[in-house]
């Protein structure tokens, strides 16, 4: 079921600098040296995807420590959209690094902080009154989103989505659908969070009037689950505009809007989680416009920082400011090197180029794999521009193997790839948006013989 390896280059020095190249077999003698050093010292409670070391990044490729050039289809899992080696990131982060390197903007302030909070105001969807407060990671982000919505409500309940991810700690574990590995013997887990069912657009019916029944009937799910627990006791309703570890499950037409009035007629704050999504990874800039929706809160992290620890909730003024005066914050929130490196990533997508760039990835992605569907195993072909997705399964249910073996074989062709969805059956893509399309097309052209040689 695995395809074989691409060779390694015959004559490494002829292969373009902006190409990828296997010097060595992956993982190489001196990855395998480092990897056994990592046995030694490092938690084995951390998976590992490819154990290759990296050395430097430049472009879309990832050169390891053994001289191999790997195509970067993983984007530290859509946090380096603008490339893991960008230098306009680079340059401003050193600059800031010279001046100095924290004071903590609860003791004492800086700019940049307010800059990345007043880009971020002017930008997530929603034509309101907005406040910004910063934080470090997603899941970070996730949990003081739900601490506004308490303070804003005096209600206590949480509502979150089928296959839905929202972090690592206690609480975002039970707001995570997954069980293995994100909850798994990490119990118990906070009470308060109730799930709801989706409408997963590739589960559709293709006809209008069957998918407006899907999507009625998912909705009115939602609402079975808020009044078996009172709809009055829900402070937020939590959900991703396209999930992304379960599965990059877009959403069926009509649901997001649906959820908004739901929460809207109920007092409810709808909290929507762009941490993987935004930034323009679907091609605009928060994917929760492709719906025409905006949450009372919306979610960033991942590409924010572009690498560096950095995670953003911006509301409605009236809900941010309903906490009290030191009930938010933290010691690393909004560290200054990591919104001088903010202040890039809105440089760079200023001028449109990199949602274009994401859009021209969908398109790549769907031309090279959207004929694979008449292949028994494939189930679908799903996403939004840089975020998009192959899915496997037959009529015997998820085919995780399949995916698994396509992946392991992109990786050891130098095509980092990755796995997602809540049976492990997705192949999910994740380029950086400046992805050059020749790169791309390689990096596309090894995936799919890697498909196909699981298949066979």
């Amino acid at each position: 079921m695995t395809a074989a390896p691409v060779a390694p280059s015959a004559d490494p020095a002829a292969v373009p600098q902006r190409a990828r190249r296997l010097a060595t077999e992956l993982p190489g003698p001196r990855s395998r040296e480092l990897e056994a050093e990592r046995r030694r010292h490092v938690t084995e409670g951390f998976g590992i995807t490819l154990p290759v070391f990296i050395d430097r990044a430049e472009g879309a490729l990832l050169v390891d420590v053994d001289g191999n050039r790997i195509i970067d289809f993983a984007s530290g899992i859509a946090v380096t959209s603008v490339g893991a080696a960008n230098p306009r990131v680079a340059e401003r982060a050193a600059a800031q690094l010279a001046r100095f390197t924290h004071t903590c903007f609860m003791v004492t302030e800086y700019s940049s902080f307010v800059d990345v909070c007043r880009w971020l105001n002017e930008h997530t969807p929603g034509d309101f009154d907005k406040r910004t407060a910063l934080f470090s990671t997603g899941a970070e982000a996730v949990e003081n989103a739900v601490k506004v919505a308490r303070s804003a409500t005096r209600r206590p309940n949480v509502l979150v989505f089928d296959e839905a991810y929202h972090g690592r700690t206690q609480l975002t574990m039970a707001m995570t659908a997954k069980e293995n590995p994100y909850r798994l013997n990490f119990g118990p887990l906070p009470g308060a969070v109730f799930r709801g069912p989706t409408a997963p657009a590739h589960l559709a019916p293709a006809d209008p009037a069957g998918s407006t029944a899907y999507v009625a009937e998912a909705l009115a799910g939602v609402e079975a689950v808020l009044a078996a627990a009172g709809a009055e006791t829900f402070a937020a309703m939590v959900v991703e505009p396209l999930q992304g570890e379960g599965g990059f499950v877009v959403h069926a037409p009509g649901f997001l809007p649906g959820l908004r009035e739901i929460a809207t007629r109920h007092g409810i704050v709808l909290v929507v989680d762009e941490i993987q999504a935004g930034m323009g990874r679907t091609g605009v800039l928060f994917a929760s416009e492709h719906d025409g929706v905006a949450g009372d809160i919306t979610l960033s992290a991942k590409a924010l920082g572009a690498g560096l620890p950095l995670s953003a909730v911006t509301g409605r003024a009236e809900l941010m400011n309903a906490v009290h005066p030191g009930g938010l914050g933290g010691t690393y929130a909004g560290n200054p090197v990591a919104c001088e490196a903010a202040l890039a990533v809105f440089e760079l997508l200023e001028d449109g180029s990199l949602l274009a760039g994401a859009r021209a990835v969908e398109a790549a992605v769907r031309a090279r794999f959207e004929p694979l569907l008449a292949r028994d195993g494939v189930a679908s072909v799903r996403g939004r521009g840089a975020m998009m997705a192959v899915e496997f399964a037959d009529a015997s249910g998820p085919r995780a193997d399949i995916a698994k073996a396509a992946a392991a074989a992109a990786n050891a062709a130098g095509v980092l790839t990755l796995t997602c969805g809540t049976h492990g059956n997705v192949i999910r893509l994740l380029p950086p948006l400046g992805i050059e399309p020749e790169v791309l097309e390689e990096g596309l052209a090894v995936l799919e013989a890697a498909i196909r040689g699981a298949l066979s």
